[in-house]
């Protein structure tokens, strides 16, 4: 039901917002609070039942590849359970959305939600197996001549471990022979340890393949940027969302993000190059570098013995991000248009199925063909039109606005907006060329958001007549100008209650709008954010034995991106580290502006040097243990200025996960 505003305070504010220069005239005891929580208005109906009409969303070919080579499910599997009894994976909420798209969720997004929340093990063909529907990503399953090779182990070791004994169960048990990471995003590795222990991978030598630039590029993303990312990770993925058709429904890519365990067993081998050629246990791969396209390292590959192609997470069943929500490198369309040519013209003509690390797979070589250049299509037409516009003069947001829809998305669900979506994807090519700033010197040195949102509200004539143009907006439907009006409203007067009660509805009518999952998921989240602060849960952890895991250089640059100069109470000084168990050595640069970090060297005139395990150092910065701990426990020792290491670590500035982005 649409909200109004009621009675004869409905009279008065409407009557007002007629008037010019009514912003004076507005008091604080005229404007109600929005009673919309948890429904949608008739604008959000209306544009929602707008998208159905215009979509083939009855067509079933989608639902009949699902369901597909269908072997077996845990039917009375409610949920993934970690350790402590806490939820990690909602199996049978994920599952409950059927029928028709309620008027809170795009019906565009509900039926991608249906599709991918199927789970269950399905062949892919015979000796290529998946499980879907355990996690936001796919777990490919393959026969290899004594085992089984494992395609991506899904997200964290508790999901990772139910869908291996489903595997099992269906399948018989066999060794696991090898290991493969698609790219490095935690949903395809993180996982790792639920499908094989660590120690026995090493003991019984199972190769780990990962393509080339992996461990650098998941030490960017994951440990020197990742608490940033993981942060506004929580919103775009929904982790602190309920399940429901008010909250969390899909993320686009998959159900949703599981809240458990990540891990990783560092990769034995790194493949670079097109076209590289591997034998696993028995079965060959040719490996296709994608790197620089969905991730930083990223390959593909062809099954000669199968006649099947893994396209990973470059063509999957939807429109990708150029620039992920969580914040990332903007990634390259024109290469990524490129890649998809070449798995097109390279392996098209032989392969009968293709299969991806999301959603299900595309059978018959025809169809492969046509997907395949969907899927070029759709990032080569991005990247070509915002370009086109760029060389005219257009700015970021004015390109955004302009680029129409192309027709390969009006009739294929595989090139919707699920994840990324045109209009963000339009800024972010933009951005891959430009940079932030569209050349506008009004633009390049702005105030900061309070001091701008104070004058902005100042300008309008004060804090009420700038909710009640917001109430005005949100009125008319128009939640993108609501938006902005009362975010400047809650960053100007954070302790208005009004204000963010009517940002809050803003927001929850955005979400319930939205086709892309991300969106969604964003805006909800947001919703509930400007009313009660940061969730405090939800968040995406990674524990000490996957800091060890990183390579030194890496994990040092995650010490040195904490370091607090204004903290040190010593001159400059080194810092000499010697790990036993990687039989690595590094150099630590105490200086009066950066830590800065050399590995493979010693410093002949360092303060003091400690010698111990990664495992252990790691435990410094986690805050679980003191430089004196560890040499009570045994677990390190120090020569010469002990003091020195103690005065280094207090430097340290560790991160604080939970700040505020919805308010100042």
């Amino acid at each position: 039901m649409k909200h109004t505003l009621k009675g004869a305070v409905s009279a008065v504010i409407l009557c007002t917002l007629m008037q010019p220069g009514y912003a004076q005239d507005v008091t604080a005891s005229e404007l109600p609070s929005p009673s919309s929580k948890g429904e949608a208005t008739q604008a959000t109906a209306t544009a929602n039942a707008a998208v159905a009409s215009r979509l083939p969303i009855d067509d079933q070919q989608d639902y009949e590849d699902a369901k597909r080579g269908f072997l077996a499910s845990e039917p009375d599997l409610e949920a993934i359970y970690d350790e402590n009894g806490k939820v990690v994976w909602p199996m049978a909420k994920l599952s409950s959305f059927t029928g028709e798209a309620p008027d809170t969720v795009n019906p565009s997004l509900w039926r991608q939600a249906q599709l991918s929340a199927m789970h269950g093990i399905f062949e892919v063909k015979d000796g290529i197996y998946q499980v879907r529907g355990y996690d936001i990503s796919v777990m490919t399953v393959i026969r290899g001549e004594t085992g089984w090779i494992i395609v991506d182990p899904l997200s964290t070791r508790e999901t990772a471990a139910a869908a291996m004994e489903l595997v099992t169960k269906t399948l018989g048990e066999r060794p696991i022979t090898g290991l493969i990471y698609t790219h490095g995003h935690a949903d395809h590795y993180g996982g790792a340890a639920g499908v094989i222990d660590p120690e026995e991978a090493e003991a019984q030598g199972v190769p780990i393949i990962a393509p080339l630039g992996f461990a650098d590029s998941i030490s960017a993303e994951s440990a020197v940027a990742g608490i940033h990312m993981s942060r506004r990770a929580v919103p775009m993925l929904g982790t602190a969302l309920e399940v429901s058709e008010i909250g969390h429904v899909s993320s686009g890519l998959g159900p949703r993000f599981p809240n458990g365990k990540i891990g990783m067993i560092a990769p034995t081998e790194e493949i670079g190059g097109d076209d590289y050629k591997r034998t696993i246990d028995g079965i060959e791969f040719v490996f296709v570098d994608a790197a620089g396209t969905e991730a930083p390292a990223e390959f593909m590959f062809y099954l000669p013995q199968f006649d099947a192609i893994c396209t990973a997470e470059v063509a999957t069943r939807t429109l990708h991000n150029a620039l992920t929500p969580r914040g990332a490198k903007v990634r390259d369309f024109l290469r990524w248009s490129e890649v998809l040519d070449h798995m097109l013209l390279e392996y098209g003509d032989k392969v009968d199925v293709s299969f991806a690390s999301h959603h299900w797979p595309v059978w018959d070589q025809e169809n492969i063909q046509d997907y395949l250049r969907r899927q070029r299509d759709v990032y080569r037409y991005t990247h070509d039109q915002v370009l086109r516009r760029a060389n005219k003069g257009q700015t970021m947001i004015e390109i955004a606005e302009d680029i129409p829809e192309p027709e390969i998305q009006q009739q294929n669900f595989d090139t919707r907006g699920y994840y990324g979506t045109n209009n963000h994807n339009t800024k972010a090519v933009y951005q891959f060329y430009y940079g932030w700033w569209d050349g506008n010197p009004a633009n390049y040195y702005q105030h900061p958001p309070v001091q701008k949102a104070e004058r902005f509200v100042d300008a309008m004539g004060g804090i009420d007549a700038v909710i009640a143009e917001g109430i005005e907006a949100f009125e008319a439907g128009d939640y993108r100008w609501s938006a902005e009006v009362l975010n400047h409203a809650v960053f100007a007067a954070p302790d208005n209650k009004l204000a963010r009660e009517w940002l809050s509805a803003t927001y929850e009518q955005l979400g319930f709008q939205a086709e892309s999952g991300t969106w969604r998921s964003y805006f909800l989240t947001a919703a509930r954010e400007v009313l009660n602060g940061p969730p405090g849960q939800g968040s995406i952890s990674r524990n000490a034995s996957y800091f060890a895991s990183l390579p030194t250089a890496r994990l040092l640059d995650l010490l040195a991106v904490q370091y607090a100069p204004e903290r040190m109470s010593r001159e400059p000084y080194d810092l000499n580290i010697v790990f036993t168990d990687t039989e690595e050595m590094a150099t630590i640069q105490v200086g009066k502006a950066t830590a800065f970090p050399r590995t493979g060297v010693q410093s002949d005139e360092a303060a003091a040097t400690m010698t111990t395990t990664k495992k252990a150092f790691v435990t410094l910065f986690s805050g679980s243990a003191t430089v004196p701990d560890l040499i009570a426990s045994g677990d390190a020792s120090v020569s010469g200025d002990e003091a020195a290491f103690n005065a280094y670590i207090e430097t340290l500035d560790g991160p604080e996960f939970w700040f505020n982005i919805v308010e100042p």
